[in-house]
């Protein structure tokens, strides 16, 4: 298959890309920076520069990553709306892009987050779940929406909601692994909040496995099939780095350090389960927090 994503080069588009080109798959990059590769296609979606036919030409799959980096500083409300516009906008273009080709893609896959469903406390989320409330469920609630273009064009459109991932090469690990190298890592707050991993080597092959398969469509929950709490996870990352994880982070010294964003990511409570992928025979490498983090460690 020829394959365009969009975002590849982030922590999970660069890992995917080689994931699907080792599957024997041609993978075409869509960016904002140009590069000089014969692969690599530039646009400019925040200022309404959609991809270039020449991109698309050819292509079976288009896998959306593109989107600024929700932890890359705090939620000032600029960078809040540089949040908003930088998926809303990737994902329309390239929705309406495909679906206005004489011969679309099979398959456009559009990236979400757990973040939909918001702070439910113990609750278990399904994929037929409410969305949430606050700023991050309301930005995937219309970050899916973004694909419906493509939808009502007959194009099998697939979003997965994309828990907190565990790689060294960034995302959750990337912010408490120094602080558990100097012995001062813990909990958030008490520590009861559910949190729903998932390592980047299942996410990689659960993007595979949808762009090759026909049986999964719309929303599906991308996380292992086992959530831990806040305390549960810190312990397991404590005990995995030979480092002590025995006190609390303070509610209020995680909100005065990190501000919004640490209130709906690292003190919200989601118990999320990937009910669809299951039943559709997807089976993950890592189910169990302990062995997981040995392995990304």
């Amino acid at each position: 298959m020829r394959i365009l994503i969009a975002g590849a080069s982030g922590m999970i588009g660069s890992s995917l890309r080689k994931e699907l080109e080792e599957g024997g798959h041609s993978v075409v990059r869509l960016g904002r920076s140009a590069l000089s590769a014969p692969d690599c296609f530039s646009w400019d979606p925040v200022a309404g520069q959609g991809p270039p036919l020449e991109a698309l030409d050819g292509v079976d799959a288009v896998i959306n990553l593109a989107g600024a980096n929700l932890n890359a500083r705090r939620w000032t409300r600029a960078f809040k709306e540089e949040l908003w516009e930088s998926r809303l906008r990737s994902t329309g273009l390239l929705a309406e892009a495909i679906a206005g080709m004489n011969e679309p893609p099979s398959v456009f896959v559009s990236g979400s987050a757990v973040g939909y469903y918001g702070s439910r406390g113990d609750e278990e989320l399904f994929e037929q779940s409410s969305a949430g409330s606050g700023f991050l469920a309301e930005l995937c609630r219309e970050w899916e929406m973004a694909t419906t273009s493509a939808s009502e064009a007959g194009i099998r459109v697939v979003l997965p909601r994309i828990g907190p991932v565990l790689s060294t090469a960034g995302g959750v690990l990337e912010t408490m692994i120094p602080a558990f190298k100097l012995g001062t890592g813990g909990w958030l707050g008490d520590g009861s909040q559910w949190l729903s991993w998932i390592t980047l080597r299942d996410v990689v092959r659960a993007f595979r496995f949808v762009v090759e398969g026909e049986a999964v469509s719309g929303a599906i929950n991308l996380v292992a099939p086992n959530p831990v709490t806040n305390r549960q996870f810190a312990k397991a990352l404590g005990r995995a780095m030979h480092r002590p994880a025995v006190m609390s982070v303070p509610k209020f010294a995680a909100q005065l350090v990190f501000g919004e964003v640490i209130e709906e990511v690292g003190l919200a409570s989601a118990r999320v389960t990937p009910r669809l992928l299951l039943e559709a025979g997807f089976e993950f490498l890592d189910t169990e927090i302990a062995a997981a983090l040995e392995a990304v460690l």
